[in-house]
């Protein structure tokens, strides 16, 4: 094995408290155990000076509406991948203006309404991209996602069920299937979660998720575990990335919304903004907010 980096990562004790301003909870583990902080992305100086290109090229080249809407939809990724949203949105909707048929604008368009919690629109968006491109892998995970977070477990299940089958040993599909089942049926979802376990290659980090999730693997011994293999901060990054999403998941089905809260923010703390967890992480912390100030709402 390579060295290892020089990881700019330190180990300590998060005591679950919780944030207060997501309220206090019941009794909970005395420690989130020892975690691994990594340092967070930069934003890649390549990114920056793609959109100095693109912008230049867009606004000063002569080109065809159908060449600029390409452009604008590429600028559009470039921005979401720095975690500048508002911007992305615009550019993917400029580009389905002069290219009503771009199937991956509309992609985008349908996780930025989840994220935002514009379900309807999020649909109308995945059944754009579904109508023009039926094969479209990720617009059924992205549709399922909204499904799931619009409060429609049943038919993100199904969504996630298309996804799964068109790769069954992507343990991501595997579990994100896993996700809507236990809203919809927790003794099956978990019965299913362990059928198709062996379907997941041994060498596939995200497979030990799965080992957690079933009760199989120890939650220390999974954190203990995030720097195996690991070469540099980017695979740190996106490891704890995925790993602290998907503890954030486990804690909220066992019932400890506070340790989860933790988990979520530091998916986020890792800037890894392209990945559909830390997308989420977000979204996940704002619904237990709106949930804690709901019942701290005074009734009528």
């Amino acid at each position: 094995m390579k060295p290892l980096y020089k990881l700019a990562a330190i180990s300590l004790v998060i005591f679950a408290q919780g944030c207060t301003s997501l309220g206090n909870e019941g009794k909970q583990p005395a420690t989130m155990g020892q975690l691994v902080i990594a340092e967070p992305m930069p934003v890649n100086y390549k990114s920056e000076i793609a959109l100095a290109r693109l912008t230049e090229v867009i606004q000063r080249a002569e080109i065809t509406d159908l060449q600029k809407a390409q452009l604008y939809y590429d600028r559009g990724v470039i921005f979401d991948s720095v975690g500048l949203r508002s911007l992305a949105r615009l550019d993917f909707n400029r580009a389905l203006r002069l290219k009503p048929d771009l199937v991956d604008a509309y992609n985008f368009l349908g996780i930025h309404f989840t994220q935002l919690q514009e379900f309807n629109q999020a649909y109308d968006s995945f059944d754009s991209a579904l109508d023009l491109a039926p094969e479209h892998d990720y617009a059924y995970l992205n549709r399922g996602i909204a499904l799931y977070y619009g409060g429609r477990p049943g038919l993100a299940k199904d969504d996630f069920a298309t996804f799964h089958q068109k790769q069954t040993n992507d343990p991501y599909r595997l579990i994100w299937l896993y996700l809507a089942e236990q809203k919809v049926d927790q003794e099956k979802a978990l019965a299913n979660l362990k059928a198709k376990v062996d379907l997941i290659h041994d060498d596939t980090w995200a497979k030990q998720i799965i080992y957690l999730y079933l009760d199989e693997l120890p939650q220390s011994q999974f954190i203990d575990q995030l720097t195996d293999n690991i070469q540099s901060n980017k695979e740190l990054t996106d490891r704890l990335c995925e790993a602290y999403f998907y503890l954030g998941k486990y804690s909220q089905i066992h019932g400890h919304p506070n340790v989860a809260a933790n988990y979520f923010k530091l998916a986020l703390s890792t800037n890894v903004y392209e990945f559909v967890e830390h997308r989420y992480a977000k979204l996940e912390l704002e619904l237990m907010r709106e949930k804690i100030a709901g019942k701290a709402a005074p009734v009528n």
